[in-house]
């Protein structure tokens, strides 16, 4: 049976005889093979340059009388790169046929020991074969594309030393690197976060382990020394048996300073508004109330003995009312800044919360070192979280004991709040405003949040800010 499917075959040989018996090989094995015959280089040329004429295979003699060797190889796998060429050589040629693989050739054939069989199993092998491998091209191409031409940093990294081997335009353009200083740096390099090198072994080991892509958030310095904030969405993929982490990065630095800036806004309108109706209680409702007592007072020579009594309890409920009005408006307006110290405010603020003495609670206030370095709005952030933190206390967590320790030294400071309430599971309990709240502050002032629950076990929550 011979191959029903109609090829198209240029033969570039200068020896007549070998392409007449080339020619009956192909004619024994196919049923209707177009076989082009070209002697010379040149008369290849115009045949080879014609897009318009379109070859299968092309045979070609190692050597032709106006051109041989590699240079032959190279200009006719330049013209017609996707088209297999298998080379005709000679035994004296042999060993520059076994290195002509190198430059792309698909297969050479001893002249002496070519028959039917072994020229058609070679023609039909690689024409499938350079099929297979235009696909891939086309496939490795196309991810080039994808990778070099992605308007966001991408980069390669081998995961046993975190080197970098591959990287793309962009992420040489946003980090300042030329190619080759980029790829003799680690991902080390790039990280700019206070971690001892243990930590920073032991985050880079859990995010290359991630059994999924992987999704967080570093902070990274450019060359020019400008840090900063990036979402790394990274997975591993294996190339030559070997896997490696491929990964973007995504700067977020101005969308987090965008974020920030709206809720500053949102918290000094909220502050505005608390000021505003803290003022109004003490300086109008209690104003009337005082009022009140004096009118109490001017009434008292003219009641019957038996409203005396009335009286006088009248006068209490106003004092009463007056005393939680002041407590109110204060803690809706905190006056720290101006009348008193935060330690005392917080130490009051304490004391409010457990007011019917139902708590043991502990103090622990030690800011002396860094006081100069608490501006205002750190001042009354720390305050709001830690009133928040109580409020979540008084209202959840049934506790007998509380702790309350804010310390500080040079780097960082840190305001923790522990109660040995029933406690919960933080990733299975729904997070509340007030929690949300809380870590807002904290990240405003580039701090972080962090809690250890555990239900029966109390609740520990400590925020700590960098100074």
């Amino acid at each position: 049976m011979k191959e029903s499917k109609k090829l198209q075959i240029l033969v570039i040989e200068d020896n007549m005889g070998d392409f007449l018996l080339i020619k009956d090989y192909l004619e024994e094995q196919m049923l209707m093979p177009e076989v082009i015959h070209a002697k010379k280089y040149n008369e290849a040329i115009p045949l080879l340059s014609n897009h318009d004429i379109s070859f299968d295979v092309i045979l070609l003699d190692l050597t032709l009388p106006d051109k041989t060797g590699e240079e032959l190889i190279r200009e006719v796998i330049a013209f017609r790169p996707d088209v297999p060429v298998i080379i005709l050589t000679g035994y004296a040629d042999l060993d520059f046929s076994v290195r002509s693989l190198s430059l792309k050739v698909s297969d050479y054939l001893l002249k002496d020991d070519i028959n039917s069989t072994s020229l058609y199993k070679s023609i039909m092998y690689n024409i499938e074969r350079k099929k297979t491998n235009l696909q891939l091209e086309e496939s490795e191409k196309r991810y080039s594309n994808l990778f070099q031409l992605s308007p966001q940093p991408m980069w390669i990294m081998d995961i046993q030393n975190f080197q970098f081997v591959q990287v793309n335009h962009a992420a040489l353009a946003h980090y300042g690197y030329h190619e080759d200083e980029f790829l003799r740096l680690t991902i080390k390099d790039l990280i700019n976060e206070e971690l001892s090198p243990e930590e920073l072994m032991q985050k880079l080991n859990w995010v290359i382990n991630s059994n999924k892509i992987y999704k967080g958030r570093f902070q990274h310095l450019k060359k020019s020394g400008e840090q900063i904030e990036v979402d790394i969405y990274s997975t591993l993929i294996t190339i030559n048996d070997r896997q490696y982490e491929s990964a973007i990065a995504i700067d977020v630095t101005e969308k987090i300073r965008m974020e920030h800036r709206i809720t500053k806004a949102i918290i000094k309108t909220q502050e505005d508004e608390r000021f505003e109706i803290g003022t109004e209680l003490h300086d109008n409702v209690c104003q009337i109330l005082a009022s009140s007592l004096l009118s109490l007072d001017m009434l008292k020579d003219k009641l019957p003995p038996e409203s005396i009594q009335w009286h006088l309890k009248s006068k209490q409920f106003i004092n009463l009312a007056l005393e939680e009005i002041r407590n109110i408006s204060h803690r809706l307006a905190p006056s720290f800044f101006d009348y008193t110290t935060i330690e005392d405010t917080f130490k009051e603020l304490v004391d409010n919360f457990n007011i019917e003495k139902k708590l043991e609670v502990s103090f622990n206030f030690d800011l002396s070192s860094v006081i100069e370095k608490l501006n205002s709005d750190l001042q009354l952030n720390l305050y709001r979280i830690l009133q928040e933190q109580l409020r979540n206390i008084s209202k959840y967590a049934q506790a007998q004991h509380i702790k309350v320790d804010i310390s500080a030294d040079q780097q960082n400071l840190v305001l923790c709040i522990h109660d040995d309430g029933v406690g919960f599971d933080y990733d299975l309990v729904k997070k509340g405003i007030g929690l949300a709240n809380i870590k807002r502050r904290a990240e405003l002032f580039g701090g972080i949040m962090e809690i250890e629950s555990s239900p029966g076990k109390g609740c520990l929550l400590c925020v700590t800010i960098p100074l």
